[in-house]
């Protein structure tokens, strides 16, 4: 009875431990934020209106219709999960519509392309999802508001084999709970 136990017990340790060694390999470090900002202000920008007083630019009140007015997705380059300056404008939308809203919540779904194994997938759509988050957090908005999810390559968003659906398969998407 006593070897039997001990059998089942260096199964089931070696088991636990074959499981962990899945050989996913993204690391463990923070999500990287892409940052170009310039910081500096231009030498002839009011070059060009030096005889008005007032601004022809309309405001925009980015509380009022936000699902309607805020895209809710940010695209990845293949095997990345560095959120593009290109999508700092989305981000910084809903990080205002979230503090506007302190009830608001969303979940972050990280999604891939189907190239790559499916733990592989999961981990990296997890990635995308954590440093939207990240970015988000570094906006001012509370963990308690979003969430990281991710489907890895199980839900496309286009059907598809080549390079277009691919694209539009490396994403994460804001969505309400």
């Amino acid at each position: 009875m006593k070897a039997t136990r001990l059998t089942l017990l260096a199964a089931l340790t070696s088991a636990v431990l074959a499981g962990c060694a899945s050989g996913v390999k993204l690391d463990d470090k923070p999500a990287p934020v892409e940052n170009r900002s310039t910081g500096g202000t231009s030498a002839n920008s009011g070059a060009n209106n030096a005889g008005t007083s007032q601004s022809q630019v309309a405001s925009v009140d980015l509380t009022k219709n936000a699902p309607a007015a805020i895209s809710s997705v940010i695209y990845f380059d293949y095997d990345s999960y560095v959120v593009k300056d290109e999508f700092r404008p989305t981000i910084e939308a809903q990080a205002k519509s979230l503090s506007a809203n302190k009830a608001k919540k969303v979940s972050i779904e990280g999604h891939t392309d189907e190239r790559g194994g499916r733990e592989y997938n999961l981990a990296l759509g997890q990635k995308r999802a954590e440093a939207v988050v990240k970015s988000l957090e570094l906006l001012g908005v509370p963990q308690s508001q979003v969430e990281a999810v991710s489907f890895g390559k199980e839900r496309p968003a286009v059907q598809g084999s080549d390079e277009a659906a691919w694209a539009k398969n490396r994403r994460a998407e804001f969505n309400a709970k």
